[in-house]
């Protein structure tokens, strides 16, 4: 599965060595094989006024949907 550059998912798991956790957003910057040999991605996270906190490459399945909250 491919997913698009430049779309902003969630991490579906924690990035200790990055100290990023579970559910924080990240921003899809490449697409090629990740560290452990599969399908991955670079990602790249901001903070709340925009500047880059981290750059890594992650495998597809570390990364999930955003999906809006019913009230």
């Amino acid at each position: 599965m491919t997913l698009n550059l430049f779309k902003e998912m969630k991490l579906a798991c924690d990035l200790p060595k990055h100290h990023l956790r579970k559910g924080d957003v990240v921003k899809l910057v490449d697409h090629h094989i990740a560290p452990d040999d599969t399908e991955g991605y670079s990602i790249e996270v901001f903070n709340t006024v925009g500047e880059t906190v981290a750059v890594t490459a992650v495998p597809i399945s570390a990364l999930e949907a955003l999906r809006c909250r019913n009230s």
